[in-house]
């Protein structure tokens, strides 16, 4: 073909032939050697089956029963969507800014990277989106895929770029556009510690990736360049400029008009931040309280499996299904704020002028602050690894003002106070927890175990272990009943004694006066708890608490007639679900469904058992003597019948009130949810002096009401008022001493009879 030319551009062609097919085979053996990683001089690169499985780190999620995300576990906060519940404007914008030939290269665009070259990559870089999820799933650039020639700096970047061009075409051939668009939106950072649109979407807009409008969704494209650097947190103005430009690329590219970039362009970025670490969960004490049960869960998952590939329960995208309502959390998480609020108000007015921590003749505490609670500090512990036993350079450092921000029932506030007086503020909170179970099948709807995760991490509905005062007493009160007495029998209230231990009722003295075990349980007398005690001894009333559901250790004292035993909220609750659940006791109140991996396969699923505690029949007449709180004259919980919750319905309850007022409690109970509350301060030293604010009935109860309330009135949740149920043999009373008449209200006892000696207490 070149005999017509003359001999020197013979010559000169035939060497250019050979050069291209030397540098053309050349180039070939180099791709094949960084393929095969030959003597591990390039280093290696993603497998086939990371390849068919690709592994990026995602966030698992806490899922409710009613489908609502209440938290996550997470090192990268990612959570993924499909690519048909992302916003076309997102599509658009990407495209049209880092890959606007996406749909028709094959993971490598040449005139990308010609175009790169030739402008000295002021024109852009010539990566492709394919390549750069090859960046973000892969990790290419680490130590991991490094060999030999990975430290000389010019053929480092050649090999990396080769392994990320050969890696894009490999994925090319095994996924589609669409599944690849996918990933890479699932996995982009977007500064904020949140990885993924989704995630960027919720954080920044408080929306879902679905919702974004066109100038929402060019703030988060064009974060991808350079994620920090366009934050529009951190750098509105940058992030603005940013936008606009992307804006740019898409009238250029036909994906938006100019009469609509002219209209948005001055706009500014309208944020609506959400936060999105631990302490911005739903129900994070609930979250924060399952994350070690879980571990254990996935250890246990994981030596079952015997698999290369183990569960990581903060980067394996795990869907963990709770038993948690969204619904019924959100009504608990407000009635307990509001019901707080005010009690603080109270205790703030109460205690005006005089610091909250007293001794039991009501005496401040001197040194409490300076001796007892600033030394289990952090601030206290690190000066003291700096300064030793030098208490008072250690002093001076805790009296020492510093800027911080503190939180307050209005919001969290900037300033500046000493170390000391950040503890002496704190103190002074009271704190309240509620959690909520449905008794016929044992599982937990609401979990409230503080005021506000973020300042107060400890959870009172389980961590926390206080005395339940008299809302131990049906405990005490179901022993009797097991044994053979009635809601209609009838006792004295009268001074009673236990050795030298002779407990007063809460007015006082005795009055002498007779009354029927509902109506001393309705009352929440004293005396008549310490005369059951003293017939059946403690043994056996321990024996029908952990029967009933308490799991902690009790005492073999006396005294726990009147509820001196420390117990958490969790067990008060499930116990008292007995007596609703006809006596059948949940073994543990459940909290899991089930754990399935990321792509929707179960791993395990969770169920609770039961035993049988309680008769049906003893189990219904604690449920009518527990009515008696709200129908008793008297009764501590009549308040309720004021209530909407309270109307044309059933409930049962029981106050509690520890003998200082540290402690305020009530536990109420109906068909369909048993509900349990707490209030306190975090010491026992802190809290009311008189019972006319630090009872009960004041303190806790209601908190209940306001929770339920909100519950019957949300349609969605469907919670109706609907009677206890009833064994088929229902009688309230086997009578004795004659005809009392009973029923669903109060007892009416025509001829009183007092028991012989013996017989009855």
């Amino acid at each position: 073909m070149f005999q017509f030319l003359p001999g020197p551009y013979k010559q000169m062609i035939r060497q250019i032939w050979r050069f291209t097919l030397f540098g053309l085979s050349s180039f070939l053996l180099y791709i094949l050697a960084v393929y095969f990683n030959l003597f591990n001089l390039f280093g290696g690169m993603p497998s086939l089956k990371q390849l068919d499985n690709p592994r990026n780190e995602l966030a698992s999620e806490v899922i409710s029963s009613d489908g609502v995300v209440l938290g996550s576990y997470f090192l990268e906060n990612r959570s993924p969507v499909e690519l048909q519940d992302i916003s076309p404007n997102v599509i658009n914008a990407l495209i049209a800014t880092e890959d606007v030939r996406f749909v028709k290269h094959s993971g490598i665009d040449p005139r990308s990277i010609g175009r790169s070259v030739a402008g000295m990559g002021k024109a852009g870089g010539g990566s492709t989106l394919t390549q750069q999820l090859v960046k973000n799933l892969f990790e290419a650039r680490s130590e991991r895929y490094k060999g030999f020639l990975g430290d000389v700096p010019l053929i480092k970047l050649l090999i990396i770029k080769t392994k990320e061009w050969i890696t894009a075409i490999r994925l090319e051939r095994r996924y589609t556009k669409q599944e690849i668009m996918q990933m890479y939106l699932n996995t982009v950072e977007f500064s904020d510690n949140a990885y993924g649109i989704r995630t960027a979407s919720l954080h920044y807009f408080s929306k879902e990736p679905s919702q974004l409008s066109v100038e929402e969704a060019a703030v988060l494209v064009g974060m991808c360049q350079n994620p920090d650097r366009f934050n529009p947190r951190m750098h509105p103005e940058a992030s603005k400029t940013r936008r606009n430009i992307v804006m740019q690329q898409m009238v250029h590219y036909g994906f938006l008009s100019a009469s609509q970039f002219e209209a948005y362009q001055n706009d500014a970025i309208a944020l609506k931040l959400k936060s999105l670490n631990h302490n911005s969960n739903q129900a994070p004490y609930f979250v924060a309280v399952m994350r070690d049960r879980l571990l254990k869960e996935i250890e246990e998952l994981n030596r079952q499996r015997s698999s290369d590939d183990p569960l990581d329960l903060y980067t394996s995208g795990l869907k963990i299904h709770v038993t948690i309502d969204s619904r019924m959390q959100r009504h608990a998480e407000e009635a307990c704020m509001e019901h707080i609020k005010e009690q603080q108000r109270l205790f703030n007015a109460h205690w005006k002028g005089r610091n909250p921590w007293i001794d039991e003749n009501g005496r401040e505490l001197r040194g409490f602050i300076e001796n007892r609670i600033a030394p289990r500090t952090e601030r206290y512990r690190t000066l003291k690894q700096s300064f030793g036993d030098d208490k008072e350079k250690i002093m001076k450092g805790m009296n020492t003002p510093v800027k911080m921000r503190i939180f307050t029932y209005r919001g969290e506030r900037d300033t500046t106070m000493t170390p000391m007086d950040s503890i002496r503020y704190y103190k002074r909170f009271l704190h309240i927890a509620m959690m909520s179970e449905d008794p016929n099948t044992g599982q937990v709807k609401a979990w409230v175990g503080g005021i506000n995760f973020k300042y107060f991490k400890y959870d009172h509905v389980r961590q926390a272990r206080r005395q339940p005062g008299s809302s131990f007493k049906p405990f005490v009160y179901a022993t009797a009943i097991d044994k053979g007495y009635t809601p209609c029998d009838i006792v004295r209230d009268e001074p009673t004694c236990i050795g030298n231990w002779c407990p007063n009722n809460y007015e006082g003295g005795a009055s002498g006066n007779s009354m029927t075990l509902r109506q001393a349980i309705a009352k929440s007398v004293n005396t008549i708890s310490v005369q059951l005690m003293k017939k059946f001894g403690p043994e056996t009333i321990i024996e029908y608490a952990h029967r009933l559901g308490v799991q902690s250790e009790i005492p073999k004292d006396v005294t726990i007639c009147l509820g001196t035993p420390d117990v958490n909220l969790f067990e008060m609750v499930n116990s008292y679900c007995t007596f609703v659940n006809g006596g059948v006791a949940w073994n543990e109140p459940q909290t899991l469904i089930s754990i399935e991996d990321r792509y929707g396969n179960v791993l395990r699923k969770f169920e609770t058992t039961t035993h049988d505690a309680l008769s049906p029949e003893t189990a219904w007449r604690m449920v009518y003597m527990l009515q008696g709180a709200t129908q008793e004259p008297g009764g501590t919980s009549v308040r309720l019948n004021r209530e909407p919750c309270g109307q044309n319905n059933q409930i049962g309850g029981k106050t509690g009130t520890t003998s200082n007022y540290s402690d305020g409690w009530f536990m109420g109970v109906t068909q369909g949810l048993v509900t349990g509350v707490w209030v306190g301060g975090d010491e026992r030293s802190i809290h009311f002096r008189t019972g006319a604010l630090g009872q009960g009935g004041r303190m806790a109860l209601p908190a209940w009401a306001k929770y339920m309330n909100r519950v019957y009135a949300d349609q969605s949740i469907g919670l109706k008022k609907i009677p206890f149920k009833k064994p088929a043999n229902d009688k309230i009373c086997d009578n004795p001493f004659g005809d009392r008449s009973y029923g669903d209200s109060t007892i009416v006892i025509p001829n009183e009879k007092r028991p012989a000696d013996g017989e009855l207490l």
